[in-house]
């Protein structure tokens, strides 16, 4: 039983897990950012060559 409580609590007190979901969680929205600038921006591209288009 002592060696769970230990091992228990010294996970609690390891931060080596904890940085790297921090950094897993900035990724992500580093990611989603990308994405969605990305994305906007196509729509605009997309929208630009389609009036070209048309004007032509």
């Amino acid at each position: 039983m002592k060696n769970i409580i230990a091992k228990a609590s010294q996970f609690i007190r390891d931060e080596d897990g904890i940085s790297a979901i921090e950094y897993a969680l900035l990724g992500s929205l580093i990611a989603l950012a990308i994405i969605t600038a990305v994305t906007s921006l196509g729509t605009k591209i997309a929208t630009a060559f389609n009036t070209i288009g048309d004007s032509i």
